[in-house]
């Protein structure tokens, strides 16, 4: 049996991985003491222990926690933006290729993708591979999401009984353009250019809901929509990703769409000039803790749906 170690299961994420491995009877979970959750030496010795560790932290923290692993066999599974874009370091989004799929199978670093970038690299990196988009083609994208991907200060904010009237609509923010996902969009998909990015956050708890406009005089000549749906088609087969022909409900596609689900749905959306391409999913789920078991999953060789809600 397998052991465990989350280093910072206290956090949002975490608590989502230990509510889906708590039940598992094919893996050890290694506990500390609340006293002892920041306490290098005791985290040093769980993760020095483990199997297989979960990091969970800010940045800087992971950095450290990597730093105190001395056990060569430790797999270590990171959910922060630390690492993934780093030489050495296996990108979990498995769906992407057969070769993502094959290097998270033997991989000891695991950089579990950002919430937004999910999204957008799983309907860019596709086309970019068929050779539909080129590398310099400069692309927009839009993502909203609920509030929980803000972690625990956000959502005491948002479930605050004093909640301001301005939380109460949609917020746009990294208006800078200057957000900590863009860079693995970029180098994960092979981009030159960064695409303009517009996050929103509004008021609902967990779902995300990715898009990424396109007008058909973008494509490689010789391209149509009907070319993008088909590579998806062949691409995304499930379990986890799916393409799906339609995710909306009359007419509407709701950012809270597959809100509790650990799946993805990637749809194409428009007409012969003009196209949306779409991934709809949780941000808590696919776009972070779910991702997450899902690359343990892949590294126990077990089914990779194990202990994922689809």
């Amino acid at each position: 049996m397998k052991k465990v170690f989350i280093d910072g299961s206290a956090g949002t994420t975490g608590l989502r991985i230990y509510e889906r491995l708590s039940n598992r009877d094919d893996i050890s979970l290694i506990k500390l003491d609340d006293s002892l959750r920041k306490d290098v030496s005791a985290r040093k010795a769980a993760l020095n222990e483990a199997d297989v560790a979960f990091l969970c932290l800010p940045d800087d923290a992971a950095r450290e926690s990597v730093s105190l692993i001395e056990n060569e066999n430790t797999v270590v599974i990171d959910t922060s933006t630390a690492h993934r874009t780093l030489e050495g370091w296996t990108y979990g989004f498995p769906e992407l290729s057969d070769v993502h799929e094959s290097k998270l199978k033997l991989s000891k670093r695991i950089a579990v993708p950002g919430c937004h970038a999910s999204g957008f690299i799983s309907l860019v990196y596709p086309l970019i591979e068929a050779g539909i988009l080129s590398v310099n083609v400069l692309l927009t994208c839009h993502s909203i999401t609920g509030y929980s991907g803000g972690g625990k200060k956000m959502i005491a904010d948002y479930e605050s009984e004093n909640i301001p009237e301005t939380y109460k609509a949609p917020r746009q923010y990294g208006l800078g353009q200057t957000h900590k996902h863009l860079k693995e969009m970029s180098a994960i998909t092979g981009l030159l250019n960064a695409p303009v990015f517009s996050p929103i956050v509004s008021d609902f708890y967990s779902g995300m809901c990715v898009t990424v406009p396109l007008f058909v005089s973008q494509l490689n000549s010789g391209f149509s929509i009907e070319d993008i749906r088909n590579v998806y088609r062949n691409k995304y087969t499930g379990p986890v990703v799916q393409y799906t022909e339609d995710s909306s409900e009359n007419g509407f596609l709701s950012g809270a769409g597959l809100s509790g689900k650990d799946s993805m749905q990637v749809c194409v959306y428009g007409n012969e000039d003009r196209i949306l391409l779409t991934a709809l999913y949780d941000n808590l789920g696919k776009g972070a803790s779910g991702a997450a078991v899902e690359c343990l999953n892949y590294i126990l060789g077990t089914e990779i749906t194990t202990g994922l809600e689809l």
